[in-house]
């Protein structure tokens, strides 16, 4: 058994979901597919979800929302009558985003996360509707039907366990099912989203609670490149990676495919395929638990910005117990959360999405480190990005930073910090945010100097 997720790009358009089609018949094992809300058409297209937020932003702020629902719903419409699908499907998307806009708002993240879900739900019944036009037999299944429940915390929901053994049913079903991504269900009934990108989350869950043997996630590239290609011209495709590889490149960046999305198959040891819509006779890139690298050998370099340090310094702070400790409990009441925290003998930074400071929480937190903790120094450092070098084969390898460090050299670009694990899986540059385009070509013709 094969669980499909095809993404935004794959469902865009009428030409695209004949295309998703095909590939469903032409391998009776995908039996479970999962589908993101259409995406963008052309570069200056609206993906349906943008669409949706600001539909329901409107609606909270006593605004009309009439264009973007027309918007919205033209969009279902002109996908529905190039399948040659009823108008009445359309009719009863609108009735539904109707119901959803008019519901109470009281509670404005459950008011948008109950709207932008719609996304993803319209499409999949959509989409089943056209499969079975076109003698492919399936079934629309929802979260609520199927137990999908997950937790109450909206735009960034956390499945729950039971959701497994109810979703295990799945397997058991005798015509393929087509299933909404982006969300699930509340122990209390209501409508929750995963962060965005989500639908690969719901992908790897139904993965794991049927036990799937290949989890294949459909986008528009043939698979995972070993560098962003918006960087790096034509970068080499990755053709195996692990799980960990693939977490680590993911959080440092990636967007193929959702960070979160890794545990669930992971834990389950099911392979990843990730494949091309528009290309489905390559092979892609597939995920594995376990492979064998070159000897110092890397897989890929991501790049990630919007980072800050808060850098504090403090005489013998390495002598005073509980430091640490009392400057996180600082971050923590302070409601951020942190990436990284470098130290030093008399210094430790503070590593975090700097879209999380505002001016007064800056001042706040360098008057309580300085008040409650003594320290002789605290400033902050923005306009950081992370270069993330990834993977196995730098394990026990004698001199992967002199090679990071010396590429960076040559391109005359600064390191700003360094930042490695015991696990030796992935090396992180911090260089300033002017300087990461450059960082990242540099470290890649390092590695991959032929391709």
């Amino acid at each position: 058994m094969k669980v499909a997720k095809f993404g935004g790009s794959s469902v865009a358009n009428a030409t695209q979901i004949r295309k998703v089609e095909a590939i469903v018949r032409d391998d009776p094992d995908r039996r479970i597919i999962v589908v993101s809300a259409p995406g963008k058409r052309h570069p200056k297209d609206t993906k349906i979800t943008d669409l949706l937020i600001r539909c329901a932003r409107r609606i909270l702020d006593g605004r009309e929302a009439e264009e973007e629902v027309e918007s919205i719903i033209s969009r279902y419409a002109e996908i529905a009558s190039d399948l040659g699908l009823p108008p009445t499907l359309p009719d009863t998307f609108r009735a539904d985003l109707e119901a959803r806009l008019s519901v109470d708002r009281s509670n404005p993240q459950r008011f948008e996360d109950a709207v932008k879900a719609a996304g993803e739900d319209y499409c999949a019944r959509l989409v089943a509707e056209y499969f079975n036009s076109a003698g492919l037999a399936c079934d629309y299944v929802g979260p609520r039907e199927a137990g999908l429940i997950v937790t109450e915390e909206y735009g960034q929901a956390r499945v729950l366990d039971v959701s497994y053994s109810n979703l295990a049913a799945l397997r058991r079903r005798k015509r393929r099912v087509i299933f909404p991504g982006f969300f699930g269900v509340s122990p209390d009934g209501h409508l929750v989203t995963f962060s965005r990108g989500g639908s690969d989350l719901t992908g790897a869950i139904l993965a794991a609670a049927v036990g799937a043997d290949v989890y294949e996630n459909f986008t528009d590239v043939d698979g995972i490149s070993a560098a962003d290609p918006r960087i790096v011209k034509n970068p080499v495709l990755i053709p195996e990676l692990t799980y960990q590889e693939l977490r680590e490149l993911s959080y440092g960046g990636f967007s193929v495919f959702h960070d979160e999305a890794v545990m669930p198959v992971l834990q389950a040891g099911i392979p990843i395929n990730v494949r091309n819509t528009n290309n489905p006779s390559h092979p892609g890139t597939w995920v594995v638990v376990a492979r064998e690298p070159a000897h110092g050998s890397i897989v890929g370099i991501a790049c990630d910005n919007d980072f800050c340090g808060i850098y504090v310094g403090k005489y013998l702070m390495n002598r005073e117990k509980g430091f640490g400790r009392r400057l996180f409990q600082i971050i923590e009441e302070e409601n951020l959360v942190f990436d990284h925290a470098p130290t030093g003998v008399d210094n430790l930074t503070v590593v975090l999405r700097q879209s999380q400071l505002t001016e007064h929480t800056v001042e706040r937190i360098k008057e309580r480190v300085h008040s409650e903790l003594g320290a002789d120094t605290v400033s902050v450092e923005y306009g950081i990005s992370l270069i993330s070098v990834v993977g196995i084969g730098m394990r026990r390898t004698v001199g992967i930073l002199a090679r990071v460090a010396g590429a960076l050299a040559r391109a005359g670009i600064n390191i700003e910090m360094v930042i490695q694990g015991p696990s030796e899986l992935t090396l992180i540059i911090g260089v300033k945010s002017e300087d990461a385009h450059d960082a990242v070509r540099a470290i890649y013709n390092e590695f991959f100097p032929s391709a």
